[in-house]
């Protein structure tokens, strides 16, 4: 059986299978229906191993086992297997969703929130920081921060940046801003980022930021999250924001950032 390993490892990935499973799987796809000694050949799978994958793959819905003596096995056509994983993750997804949903009323949630609280007090408020590396990661954070937010949000990004974060924060922002929540965004103008501002100024005041690259958030003049790198130049797995919760420093930045604030011009919709 000739198969690509970048095909083998895409299965793997895609799929949640072990190198054995997936050498199996595929060399009974290109087989139509083997016995399991077949298979161990034909994979280069080891005989003893060749039964248990098979059970594994019967139960995850990969394969079924053919009526009749001896024992072969059948693949079930890829689509149909497609369907089944994604109903299965779904399955799964809710049943967790749904204990997850259980632990407040459990007095679970209550108890951890209790031990968070605790343990914040023996840390210092400028020891409160830490590096969040990747940016699904950062953007999670960033989510977390704003959405606590009472008085203000203030974010500064960069032209592609902005695009990114009003896809993801903008069901917060509107909420923030239906409380009350001053929020002001500053970024680069171009056509991209012309195409928002209409809805972006439904819940925040966004002006054009031309002289300054620079990419950080500010919540209530008391949590900073900054990022360290360029993201014109960094992998999105590879970037990395610092998360600071000092009044005294966040304060101060806002302070600066809005003396360059009332230069900028306003990119009110018309």
């Amino acid at each position: 059986m000739i198969v690509k390993d970048e095909l083998l490892s895409k299965l793997r990935n895609y799929f949640g299978l072990n190198l054995y499973e997936v050498r199996i799987w595929a060399a009974l796809l290109s087989q139509g229906d083997s016995s399991a000694g077949e298979l161990a050949e034909i994979s280069n799978v080891p005989r003893s191993r060749a039964y248990d994958i098979l059970e594994s793959l019967e139960k995850k819905g990969f394969i079924v086992i053919k009526i009749g003596k001896p024992i072969k096995y059948l693949a079930v056509e890829p689509k149909e297997v497609v369907h089944r994983f994604k109903k299965s993750i779904k399955d799964m997804a809710d049943v967790k969703i749904k204990k997850l949903g259980d632990l407040a009323n459990a007095g679970v949630l209550q108890e951890l929130t209790s031990l968070y609280t605790k343990g914040v007090e023996f840390v210092e408020p400028a020891e409160l920081s830490g590096a969040i590396r990747g940016r699904h990661n950062i953007y999670s954070h960033l989510e977390a921060m704003i959405k606590n937010a009472e008085k203000s949000v203030t974010i500064v990004t960069t032209s592609k940046g902005v695009l990114r974060k009003i896809d993801a924060l903008s069901h917060v922002l509107g909420k923030l801003s239906k409380k009350g929540v001053k929020i002001k965004i500053a970024a680069p103008m171009d056509k991209n980022t012309t195409s928002i501002i209409k809805d972006v100024n439904k819940y925040a005041d966004f002006r054009n930021l031309k002289d300054i690259k620079a990419r950080f958030c500010i919540v209530d003049g008391k949590e900073l999250m900054f990022m360290v790198l360029d993201d014109e130049e960094v992998h999105p797995s590879y970037d990395i924001g610092i998360w600071i919760n000092t009044p005294y420093f966040s304060n101060a930045l806002e302070g600066l950032f809005n003396m360059t604030w009332t230069s900028l011009p306003n990119q009110a919709s018309n």
